[in-house]
């Protein structure tokens, strides 16, 4: 599956079957790709599979693409992670959430923290929510994976906290002498990454109490967009799938 556009589409593949392309999608390989009939394209459904395809309509309002073959998708980490992420404006929560998609993310929670600014409610909320399952969707069509992770509903710290049950949890505690020292490769991972003015005391010792342990990036003071990017690159280096053992495939 190495030709064409890569585009998600959350539908059943069928060999032989026709699958419509979404507005944004459609209206991408129509008039911005300016593909035709006949150009091939490759589909992925975002819970695990891929699909090769050809376009068999590509009009200005509807674009239709014919499934060819189907196979599972591949790209997904071995080591599932959950992270906690302090909700942050615009830009750089977009970016927190792209890059934890392209380095293997599970699942995403945007969280309401002490020193956070930015508080959600209703609407707003839902249409922010919206929108950063599509960043990581596309995220997904950019990095090859084929499993969209889920961008969970905004929540208090306090509530996430009392939702863990993964065997390693990390909070990101800068000043700290925090490291990885853990030996055996855990089943799961919960991160936790706080605003740009960071946790506040109260909020670090809840994660302490609820089995959290600090973990230091370094004698710098990250942005809290840069904070997942790191953390996840030493998770995933250390017990996931960035240890350079893996031959790398091309698309």
């Amino acid at each position: 599956m190495s030709t064409g556009p890569r585009i998600h589409v959350a539908a059943d593949f069928i060999v032989g079957g026709d699958v419509v392309l979404p507005e944004g999608p459609a209206r991408h390989v129509a008039r911005v790709l300016r593909l035709g009939e006949g150009a091939p394209v490759r589909l992925f459904d975002g819970a695990g599979l891929e699909a090769r395809a050809v376009l068999v309509e590509a009009g200005r309002k509807k674009v239709v693409a014919r499934i060819e073959a189907v196979a599972p998708g591949r790209g997904e980490s071995p080591l599932p992670v959950h992270l906690g992420q302090a909700i942050s404006k615009g830009d750089r929560m977009d970016y927190a959430v792209q890059k934890a998609v392209e380095l293997g993310v599970a699942a995403i929670t945007p969280l309401y923290t002490e020193h956070g600014d930015v508080r959600l409610k209703g609407e707003r909320e839902a249409k922010k929510l919206d929108h950063w399952q599509a960043v990581a969707a596309s995220a997904c069509e950019q990095c090859g994976r084929a499993v969209v992770p889920t961008v969970h509903p905004p929540l208090p710290l306090a509530e996430w906290l009392g939702q863990r049950s993964e065997p390693l949890r990390l909070v990101l505690h800068p000043g700290t002498a925090g490291a990885l020292v853990r030996n055996d490769t855990p089943a799961s991972v919960a991160l936790l990454i706080g605003p740009e003015g960071g946790l506040s005391t109260s909020e670090i010792e809840a994660a302490m109490a609820s089995d959290f342990s600090p973990l230091s990036l370094g004698p710098r003071i990250l942005r809290t967009e840069t904070a997942p990017v790191v953390a996840l690159s030493l998770l995933q280096y250390r017990f996931g799938d960035l240890d350079g053992s893996l031959p790398h495939e091309a698309d």
